[in-house]
């Protein structure tokens, strides 16, 4: 049986590895069975993969690989959270994708499915999930992309 960690790696993408910040907020909070997991932007490892504004500086492909290392950002997290055990999670409730693109710009769901898609990639029918994808004049450290997420875990 092919584990979560399997069908990430499958994926092309490298497993995140990301120090908490130093900031005023948690990275996951879980109440009860639901995890809470901030906004994660394209962050790998000590870099930002991608800055700028979607439509200006990076393309369409761009911004939606940018919205799936937000998602496997989540993962890291999620993760973290449920001590390695990603097989807890019951059900990827909502994404809020929040896209930092120039005026005028309107594909804000195609950037979201590059999150979407690496969910339901790696957690099958788990990581269907409702979904918000919204245009922002801007977002932190300029990067294009930032995702949040309720997940419900076990």
């Amino acid at each position: 049986m092919t584990s979560f960690r399997d069908r990430f790696e499958q994926t092309g993408l490298t497993w995140p590895d990301i120090a908490p910040a130093n900031f005023p907020f948690a990275p996951a909070v879980r109440i009860g069975n639901i995890v809470y997991i901030s906004g994660q932007i394209p962050e790998a490892g000590d870099d930002i993969a991608y800055a700028g504004k979607v439509g200006e500086t990076i393309s369409l492909d761009e911004a939606k690989q940018a919205a799936a290392i937000c998602a496997a950002n989540i993962l890291f997290w999620l993760s973290r959270e449920l001590d390695g055990d990603l097989s807890r999670v019951v059900q990827v409730a909502k994404i809020t994708v929040y896209v930092n693109a120039v005026a005028g710009f309107s594909d804000y769901s195609t950037v979201g499915n590059g999150a979407s898609e690496l969910l339901l990639e790696i957690l099958g029918d788990k990581g269907r999930h409702a979904r918000a994808a919204v245009g922002m004049a801007g977002l932190p450290l300029n990067v294009p992309v930032e995702v949040d997420a309720i997940i419900h875990v076990r």
